[in-house]
């Protein structure tokens, strides 16, 4: 169900999947760096991002070096980037635990960033979408790549109200930068 209008003020939740990354032998998880498709990608996601008007009041970024990697290219794309916190329970983190992140956020904060991996973060946008535009839910069922961008509107007093089927998916994009 979608929270109707004067339910609180409009909230849009940005949900970016880090740019591709790279998979050096010997090297973590967690400290993957971004391969060169990623180090294009992300500068591209942050232009859509300004083009879209849909830049953040707050971006949320797991503390994986590709995350954040991501956060720096994409953010480094606007004149003034919004706070951004590291928070280590982006990492890996399933639906519960995304959700319970986001519903950590100040009730100003009205547009959110949140910078993560899948499949959580496509599994935390099929959750909230109960309804989409221009079939956005039908190419995030086929795939939520490297770099992909899902934007979710709601009303809402508070993000700790952000429940399941709340949301309106109005866009989903996936931003390649050009190669050199």
């Amino acid at each position: 169900m979608i929270a109707r209008p004067g339910a609180g003020p409009l909230r849009r939740l940005v949900v970016l999947r880090h740019a591709k990354s790279a998979r050096p032998a010997g090297v973590a998880d967690h400290d993957r760096p971004l391969a060169g498709r990623g180090r294009r990608d992300a500068p591209a996601a942050g232009r859509a991002l300004a083009e879209a008007d849909c830049l953040p009041d707050l971006a949320l970024c797991s503390t994986a070096v590709r995350a954040r990697r991501t956060w720096e290219l994409a953010s480094a794309q606007w004149g003034t980037p919004p706070p951004v916190r590291h928070d280590p329970r982006l990492y890996a983190a399933d639906v519960p635990g995304l959700l319970a992140v986001v519903r950590e956020v100040p009730a100003e904060v009205e547009t959110l960033l949140l910078i993560g991996h899948n499949p959580g973060l496509e599994d935390l946008v099929l959750t909230l979408a109960g309804d989409d535009l221009d079939h956005a839910l039908d190419r995030l069922r086929v795939k939520f790549p490297t770099s992909a961008i899902a934007v979710l509107a709601w009303h809402g007093a508070a993000w700790r109200d952000l429940a399941p089927g709340a949301a309106l998916l109005t866009a989903m994009t996936v931003p390649r930068g050009a190669k050199g």
